[in-house]
């Protein structure tokens, strides 16, 4: 019903655009051929102008009704309890978050019956609790129709285990990814829209993903003990290189004071003009740090509205907190950069050093993104604020952990609080990020006297171009 609905909607609506385009040319020839003062470039010219007008305008319209029936097909029905699935896989991090899911959404409210397994060993990771999953012949028909070399994909099941091509017929379906994989038994599979299993198939393997890179952290970490293998898994999260942006050059640095690192950075694009920005530094050492801070850059990476950042921040929120990691939380700098509106719309969750260096009359002056949240992970978040603050064509954006500003000289006075360390900033800024950054690393090394330092070093700078 639902890709009735759609297909009538996007018909009616080119009917309409057809219609609106006979009727402009109908009045426009006669008043062409009537020997009016118009020249023919005016009137072709008015003519292509509103009907690119009437074109944008139905285009909107066709995206607002598709928009509004996807919305309208995946979160009511019985699509809705697959919908919900999916939402709460998005934030599995364990076998064990997977399991509680299974159980609380396709088992109780769903009333359908499961059964993973790894078809490389033929081992049952989980099975539900009734007499069709539970039973030999069942796992011996599954065994003998989708061997462990079954490609990856989603397939549907009727009668007997058998593939069938439509849910129409089917009594269920099933996810391959590698070598496992995931049975559904649910008698009212052909209730669900056929757009939902793409978007479960793809949230499943990347929940795959992501509970078996903290698998591997872990492992690791607690079983082999090469730092050096987790430090690598741990640089694989931060980006290799920084994209190329359109009136925007972003640099990094990034000096973990061991092997392992509670700091984080990102750059993501979200439009031509729209790009976030991030950065932050988990609390405490070693591993345990190291593990939320693959979760904080997870949890962002696949969240699909990025300018929406309370939400961002909650589901970071959610996310440690889910991990039950005592006194572990983060401080984050989010900022979205519109080089076309100029401004930059941000949520500075107790970061203490991001700020802009601006070009004015006197000279550079600094302007502090000043905190609007709390720490995230371990307290309860309040209304999360976003704050807005105008750019102008060469302004720095400084994004630094506090390795940075709290690094001190041997009379115990931190960087940060002295004139030097605001007059290299300032003094850097006409700079290219990269060029900045080296200037700023220099000033920390020799401010510490070039002893050990105690802390990460973590810095990225973005620089609005003209």
């Amino acid at each position: 019903m639902y890709q009735k609905r759609r297909c009538a909607t996007l018909l009616a609506s080119d009917v309409i655009l057809l219609v609106l385009l006979l009727v402009l040319t109908f009045f426009l020839i006669p008043a062409y051929n009537s020997g009016t003062p118009y020249s023919s470039l005016f009137v072709v010219i008015t003519a292509a102008f509103v009907f690119l007008s009437i074109s944008m305008m139905f285009t909107r319209l066709r995206r607002f009704f598709v928009d509004y029936f996807d919305s309208k097909a995946l979160n009511t029905g019985e699509t809705s309890l697959l919908t919900k699935f999916i939402d709460r896989l998005r934030f599995c991090y364990s076998l064990d978050d997977f399991y509680e899911i299974v159980a609380d959404i396709l088992e109780k409210e769903g009333d359908c019956s499961v059964l993973y397994v790894d078809r490389s060993k033929n081992y049952v990771l989980y099975n539900s609790p009734d007499r069709l999953t539970c039973a030999e012949s069942t796992m011996e028909a599954l065994e003998l129709n989708f061997g462990s070399d079954w490609k990856s994909g989603l397939y549907y099941m009727g009668e007997n285990f058998g593939v069938v091509t439509t849910p129409k017929s089917a009594r269920g379906f099933f996810l391959v990814n590698g070598n496992y994989h995931l049975y559904v038994f649910c008698r009212y599979t052909k209730l669900f829209e056929p757009m939902i299993f793409n978007n479960l198939f793809a949230e499943f393997k990347r929940f795959q993903s992501r509970a078996q890179t903290i698998s591997d952290l872990s492992e690791i970490a607690s079983l082999s003990k090469e730092w050096q293998q987790l430090a690598d898994t741990q640089q694989s999260f931060l980006p290799p290189e920084m994209p190329k942006i359109a009136h925007l050059s972003v640099s990094a640095y990034y000096r973990p004071l061991v092997n392992v690192s509670g700091d984080y950075y990102s750059v993501l694009p979200i439009s031509e003009t729209k790009t976030l920005l991030m950065l932050g530094d988990v609390s405490g050492k070693g591993l345990a740090a190291a593990l939320v801070m693959g979760l904080v850059m997870n949890t962002v990476k696949i969240l699909e509205n990025k300018e929406d950042l309370p939400n961002m921040i909650r589901a970071v929120d959610k996310a440690i907190k889910g991990m039950k990691l005592q006194d572990k939380y983060t401080v984050l700098f989010l900022g979205i950069v519109d080089t076309e509106k100029m401004v930059i719309r941000y949520v500075n969750a107790s970061m203490s050093d991001p700020l802009i260096i601006t070009n004015s009359p006197g000279g550079y002056r600094i302007r502090p993104l000043t905190s609007n949240c709390s720490l995230v992970g371990i307290i309860d978040l309040d209304d999360v604020e976003v704050s807005e603050q105008k750019l102008f064509r060469g302004d720095v954006i400084l994004m630094a952990s506090d390795g940075v500003s709290e690094v001190m000289n041997e009379e115990g006075v931190e960087l940060g609080d002295t004139k030097l360390y605001k007059d290299t900033i300032t003094g850097s800024a006409k700079k290219h990020p990269k060029e900045f950054i080296d200037d700023v690393v220099n000033l920390v090394l020799t401010y510490n006297g070039n002893k050990k330092l105690r802390d990460d070093v973590t810095m990225m700078v973005a620089k609005v171009e003209g």
